[in-house]
């Protein structure tokens, strides 16, 4: 009786249950995140893999709008307003498209159909960006669809894809100048004055050298001690101003603070400043 039972249980749990068993997804999902500006990108997208077939031409078509991607549609979100292609993208997320093109000349799309399964349900007119992208020749063949940030500048860094054969840059931009000045201008008329962030400011974003110095001297006189740091970035500035004797002097302090601290960073940087100004 017991072998009878057990032998309806195993055709039970073989006919009508079916255990359910993890596998890796066919198409893993990435997140990525780019701090950028005074916000950050984020993109969500599943990388498909080539797996020995031929791709893009043949499986995507030359012409037809591509999820960028597998599985639900790529996103790209924003958290703060950019510039791609001279034209102005509000923070918000959007769907990512591609349209392939056999003479290299690819289109890039944004759309607003965040909703759609891959390509399905697109709409030309959701689209908050087109634009045309050359694409290039990867040296070897991209086994898994990947998309990467490079050359990241305080405003502006490039989006990368890569699949296959081919790969796609596109430039993004922000304007982060005029709203952190309008801020550092504001905070100076404070008593708690930002001096070491605006000496940054000045410096890094406006250019403005002899502001940068202003600053900086504010930020040295605040402390009980100048850290090696800070005397070093006057040195700095007085070399971009045309102050060689000034900046000579400045950084030998920098270099006896420095050693003395016992950071080898700055130390290495202030002999080489000082070996550019005999």
């Amino acid at each position: 009786m017991k072998k009878i039972l057990s032998g309806i249980v195993a055709l039970f749990c073989i006919g009508g249950v079916h255990a359910q068993v993890k596998m890796p997804a066919a198409s893993p999902t990435q997140f990525i995140k780019q701090e950028f500006g005074l916000g950050s990108i984020e993109i969500t997208y599943s990388r498909p893999g080539l797996k020995g077939r031929n791709m893009i031409g043949n499986i995507e078509p030359w012409g037809s709008v591509w999820r960028t991607g597998a599985n639900a549609s790529t996103k790209i979100r924003f958290t703060d307003e950019v510039t791609i292609n001279g034209k102005k993208i509000d923070s918000g997320t959007y769907a990512l498209y591609t349209i392939p093109a056999q003479d290299g000349n690819w289109t890039f799309i944004l759309n607003k159909g965040v909703n759609n399964w891959g390509a399905t349900g697109y709409k030309e007119s959701d689209d908050v960006l087109r634009m045309k992208v050359k694409a290039s020749k990867n040296p070897g063949k991209v086994e898994t669809l990947t998309m990467q940030f490079s050359d990241v500048k305080p405003e502006s860094l490039k989006l990368n894809i890569k699949w296959e054969d081919f790969g796609l840059q596109i430039p993004i931009f922000t304007n982060i100048t005029d709203r952190i000045r309008a801020s550092i201008e504001e905070a100076l008329k404070s008593d708690n004055k930002p001096y070491w962030q605006a000496a940054a400011f000045y410096f890094d974003y406006d250019k403005n050298y002899k502001k940068a110095l202003e600053m900086v001297n504010g930020a040295i006189a605040s402390q009980k001690e100048a850290p090696y740091y800070m005397v070093y970035q006057k040195a700095v500035i007085q070399k971009k101003l045309g102050d060689k004797k000034g900046a000579k002097d400045t950084v030998t302090k920098a270099l006896e603070a420095a050693k003395a601290a016992n950071n080898e960073n700055y130390t290495i940087m202030s002999e080489q400043l000082l070996a550019e100004l005999k």
